[in-house]
């Protein structure tokens, strides 16, 4: 419009400061994204680590796996756990990690360390410590020789219930950096998970241990057996606080006559051991009476376990061996058991296959065959539970071959060293409990 003046144009921001401004949002978004990323990443090992941490049963696997874990969350070439005694003042357990062979050859004669220099300071202090330079550290008293150069370290106290229970010890970051405070916050952490399974470890040994001296106690001890040797043993499932059903028993009775029975009750609680000493029990009574066979002594068993028990299904293998001419006659029954392996003076061995018959609890009007071999002077009958040779990955026949195998070439043993043999190499995988009863006869 004629006359008047034209506004004033507002001023724009220079091209290049406007780049330049942005470029930095960018970078600053980019770096807060990567350390985002960085802490999902450590979460997720974290989480991870306290996993494969709880997934252990055993005590030492539980304590190495700690120092494992914190070295691979924080990238440490070395780690260690430092176990205190109960006054809290030294080691009682050092276990260490990342180590070669030749430095653990050189600090072979060193020993436990003693609790001096910065590893003192951390048992003495339970707050976490990171150290740039252990040399520069007050508390630093130096390497015993042979010990490999540490620089950095990253120590964290364990607590269990409240009470130092020992110190976590890393070093030597992979990128040659010191320990930062993300490092020593995800340690720290792990140290609580570690706290955590180390008590439940601790109390599922207990649980486990009680289990056994349980189990054990409802176990007999033999009898002499004169004129046979005898040896049993039993080993508890690898599952912690389980209880098992596997049984044995041995009876002496007139006229040099044996009777020998084993057996297993399904289940791993309470039940079964209960099952098992109360048929075991039964079965005693019933092995007095000499007039009848193996077979019908189990199913007198089975009609009264029926009657008056609600026990699980029970197999069982019931044995009497009696003099005969030059040697033994052999007399059993089974109840849908592994069995016997016989094994001769010559160290052949031969599984006594015969008619297996059902499971005790299973149909009481089935009926026990009887069978009969005879058996040379100097001979051992071994009877066993299929805790002894079942896998889930073999076929039974493939792991009684290998039990077979390997009881020909322990035969030549006393009967205690036969048994511990076999239980220690044993086929099986170790899910179920087992029980061995060896019987051998005198020589001629």
């Amino acid at each position: 419009m004629a006359g008047e003046r034209p506004g004033r144009q507002p001023r724009q921001p220079a091209l290049p400061d406007l780049h330049q401004r942005l470029r930095c949002e960018l970078g600053r978004i980019d770096d807060q994204l990567r350390s985002l990323l960085s802490s999902m990443d450590r979460l997720q090992g974290l989480l991870d680590a306290v996993v494969a941490i709880t997934r252990e049963v055993e005590l030492p696997a539980v304590l190495h796996r700690i120092v494992t874990t914190a070295m691979d969350l924080v990238g440490a070439r070395y780690g260690a756990l430092g176990v205190l005694n109960e006054s809290g003042e030294r080691l009682t357990q050092f276990i260490s990690a990342g180590l070669s062979e030749q430095e653990r050859n050189d600090l072979a004669d060193v020993g436990l360390p003693r609790g001096r220099g910065v590893l003192g300071h951390l048992i003495r202090y339970a707050t976490p410590l990171r150290v740039d330079d252990i040399a520069t550290h007050p508390s630093s008293t130096g390497f015993p020789p042979g010990h490999p150069c540490m620089r950095s370290l990253l120590g964290v106290a364990i607590t269990v219930r409240g009470e130092i229970y020992g110190d976590l010890y890393l070093s030597e970051r992979y990128d040659g950096q010191p320990f930062d405070v993300h490092d020593e916050n995800v340690v720290v952490a792990l140290a609580s998970a570690a706290g955590i399974a180390i008590e439940n470890v601790r109390l599922f040994e207990r649980i486990r241990v009680g289990a056994e001296q349980f189990q054990r106690l409802l176990l007999p001890t033999l009898p002499d057996l004169h004129p046979f040797t005898a040896a049993t043993i039993y080993r508890p499932a690898a599952e912690p606080s389980q209880l098992g059903g596997d049984w044995y028993d041995a009876i002496p009775l007139p006229d040099n006559v044996v009777a020998v029975v084993i057996g297993d009750v399904v289940g791993h609680d309470l039940q079964a051991a209960a099952a098992m000493a109360s048929t075991r029990n039964m079965l005693r009574a019933l092995l007095f009476d000499q007039s009848n066979p193996p077979g019908t002594i189990l199913a007198q068993l089975d009609r009264i376990l029926q009657a008056i028990t609600d026990n699980p299904v029970t197999t069982t293998t019931l044995a009497r061996i009696e003099p005969e001419g030059p040697g033994w006659r052999l007399r059993w029954s089974t109840a849908g058991h592994v069995p016997p392996l016989l094994i001769t003076p010559d160290h052949q061995v031969e599984y006594l296959f015969a008619e297996p018959g059902v499971p005790l609890g299973v149909d009481t009007k089935v009926s026990r065959p009887d069978h009969s071999r005879f058996v040379p002077p100097a001979s051992t009958v071994l009877f066993f539970t299929d805790g002894l040779v079942e896998h889930p990955a073999h076929a039974i026949d493939e792991s009684l071959n290998t039990l077979a195998k390997l009881a020909a070439v322990h035969a030549g043993l006393p009967l205690p060293e036969l048994v511990q043999a076999l239980a220690d190499h044993h086929p099986s995988d170790g899910h179920d409990d087992m029980a061995i009863l060896a019987l051998r006869t005198p020589p001629a």
